[in-house]
């Protein structure tokens, strides 16, 4: 008989992330091959869960075409390896992919149905540019449902500031700033590296190399630098490469289980999952979207924005971030948010960034048994925001 079960993340691993285009290290890379990589160095470090005990392998991609094409869960499940008795989907919620493959994968778990499973996402956005080989439907514009600047992220993110006039542009660069700083401090500790899968690289030449480390890093930035950088968006605006995310490659792979497989197979889960949600807003002002998300996830699990000790936050655009924050009365630079950096500096690999946001929160939950609770949340595309609850299983209840 199926019985209701918690749900544990029990693990994550991902890829460097590379700089898209042809002059990133993944240009001669396949998309699937990045998302084979980051599952066979997971299930590698972890040999106590047998591989057919997979119940179900969901990979998330935002472009699903060419090499990240053929129902992704199960074409990478068979290249990676695992047994042909293990099945798999794709999934997209644009840049939530990943983030939506754990909370259907937890759904699955939570009620009994599955007790192992797969989820991650992978985004080569080298090979497949945002909105490449799509056809919005003109009804959109046409019927004014939404706003044509909708479909151009960096719009929706100068909207923000024109809604919230007090949230500054050099906040926004500051946040940017320090995004880089905090980022290059956490690779100087030795903060990623563990959870990092090499990759076997070939460059334009033929030559082959390690991709061991994210590429997009600029640790130097400045708030000089970034005062002088263009508007690419609008003319005098406010939004600027560095204070975006940069366009990214990469792969990330979580292993989930349920409470009954968690002590069968004597796992040490690293986070327990308390709740998650997603929710609508304007498309043209998608960078909002955590908000309500975060307030309808704390809302289910009982709880209010105090209880968050630790927060990863999907840093799509700085001011998207800081928009967050403000809602709920936190600092720009408050020493909870986004410990190590964000995707400003480390890269957004669209559909693959939100268990990226998993694995860095379970690294530092490890680090903080006086944390209980921890939350990952991101906008998404047309209008969407992510938010999942985590619990911190080395959570102490002595105080810092």
């Amino acid at each position: 008989m199926a019985e209701i079960s918690d749900v544990f993340f029990v693990d994550g691993m991902r890829t460097p992330f590379g700089r898209a285009g042809e002059k990133g290290m993944y240009w001669n890379t396949r998309a699937d091959d990045l998302a084979v990589k980051a599952t066979i160095g997971l299930m590698e470090r972890n040999p106590d869960v047998p591989a057919d005990r997979v119940d179900d392998v969901a990979i998330a991609a935002t472009s699903q075409t060419g090499d990240q094409g053929l129902t992704l869960g199960r074409s990478v499940a068979i290249l990676a390896g695992l047994p042909q008795t293990v099945p798999g989907f794709a999934i997209d919620r644009m840049c939530a992919g990943a983030m939506t493959s754990v909370t259907a994968m937890a759904g699955s778990i939570g009620v009994g149905m599955y007790d192992v499973a797969l989820a991650g996402g992978v985004e080569h956005m080298g090979h497949h540019p945002i909105g490449a080989n799509t056809d919005p439907n003109p009804r959109f514009v046409a019927e004014k449902m939404v706003d044509p600047g909708a479909l151009n992220m960096g719009v929706t993110a100068e909207r923000i500031f024109d809604r919230f006039p007090h949230l500054t542009k050099e906040r926004s660069d500051r946040f940017g700033m320090l995004s880089q700083h905090k980022a290059q401090a956490a690779y100087d500790a030795g903060k990623f590296q563990p959870d990092l899968v090499s990759v076997a690289v070939k460059d334009a030449e033929g030559s082959w190399g390690l991709a061991t480390v994210d590429e997009g890093r600029r640790p130097q930035t400045t708030m000089e630098d970034l005062a002088a950088l263009k508007t690419p968006f609008r003319p005098h605006g406010r939004v600027t490469a560095g204070t975006s995310s940069p366009l990214t490659d990469g792969a990330t792979m979580s292993l989930l289980a349920g409470g009954g497989a968690v002590k069968e197979l004597r796992l040490r889960p690293k986070m327990r999952l308390v709740s998650f949600a997603f929710a609508g807003v304007q498309p043209e002002i998608m960078g909002i979207g955590p908000i309500p998300s975060t307030e309808k996830a704390l809302r289910k699990a009982g709880l209010t924005i105090e209880d968050i000790g630790l927060f990863e936050l999907n840093e799509a655009f700085a001011i998207q971030v800081i928009s967050l924050l403000d809602h709920f009365g936190i600092a720009d630079d408050d020493a909870r948010v986004n410990q190590w950096g964000g995707a400003i500096a480390l890269g957004h690999p669209l559909a693959a960034s939100g268990v990226r946001l998993m694995i860095q929160l379970a690294a530092q939950f490890a680090e903080r048994p006086d944390v209980r609770y921890g939350l990952t949340a991101m906008c998404v595309g047309l209008g969407q925001g992510g938010s999942v609850v985590w619990e911190n299983p080395h959570y102490d209840g002595k105080k810092k």
